[in-house]
């Protein structure tokens, strides 16, 4: 039986996709893995949400359960075996608290960073609106979405399927090492947006490569309704 190492609820998802040039995501592809398109196109998603209700190892983190996280993330499969696995790899992850910071680094060995954030979820009317705000070098970016209450399965449209739908996380160790962890959650469903804001200075929080992103525009934006998620302890690819 498998053990997860963190247990929580990921909600009030909001996230935009732009299709980039592959050799943008080249260097940042972990060993044994390829990067995975949808219709020959490479995507990067900045995904908002909030982290909610979190648990290590079954015990609450004191003053550390409930907190936005911010990310650039983008899509590869592994190609060690028959069976692939559909995964995601983060550029870099946002969140507004130093030990979570710290815990994720150490534990996870991914590329969190820790700057003041603030957030909001709304109903107005028939709709709802979601955004996430966060400050670098004195300015605040944010990425705010404003969509339909009425949720559909994901599985109705492949592009949100293909962005949403992944239960596995890849981290580059190295030019010959990868790690991986599994992610469990029920089928997510998404919500029709029907306007959104995105102001992101993508070169200095990502990398001046993403810099091609700041004056873009995202090939597609929608919110999801989230759940509980179990991430299990890193492992090895191989």
């Amino acid at each position: 039986m498998k053990t997860h190492l963190l247990r929580a609820e990921w909600n009030n998802i909001v996230m935009a996709s732009y299709a980039v040039p592959e050799k943008l995501l080249l260097p940042y592809v972990p060993y044994k893995t390829e990067l995975d398109r949808f219709e020959g196109e490479a995507y990067v998603t900045l995904a908002g949400f909030m982290f909610l209700n979190t648990q290590m190892l079954g015990f609450d983190i004191p003053f550390h359960s409930n907190f936005e996280e911010v990310t650039l993330r983008f899509y590869v499969k592994s190609n060690h075996s028959l069976a692939a696995k559909r995964g995601v790899v983060f550029i870099k992850e946002i969140v507004p608290k130093y030990a979570i910071t710290l815990l994720a680094n150490t534990v996870f060995g991914q590329n969190y960073t820790t700057l003041k954030m603030k957030s909001f979820h709304q109903d107005i009317g028939d709709y709802m609106e979601t955004g996430y705000e966060w400050k670098y070098q004195d300015k605040w970016n944010k990425l705010v979405a404003k969509a339909g209450k009425r949720s559909t399965p994901i599985r109705q449209n492949r592009f949100n399927e293909f962005i949403a739908d992944h239960y596995y996380g890849f981290r580059k160790n190295g030019e010959t090492k990868t790690y991986q962890y599994e992610v469990e959650h029920e089928l997510w469903e998404t919500f029709n947006v029907i306007d959104y804001s995105v102001d992101c200075d993508f070169g200095s929080l990502f990398g001046k490569e993403f810099s091609i992103l700041n004056e873009a525009k995202p090939n597609s934006v929608f919110m999801l309704k989230g759940s509980e998620i179990r991430i299990h302890q890193r492992t090895l690819l191989e």
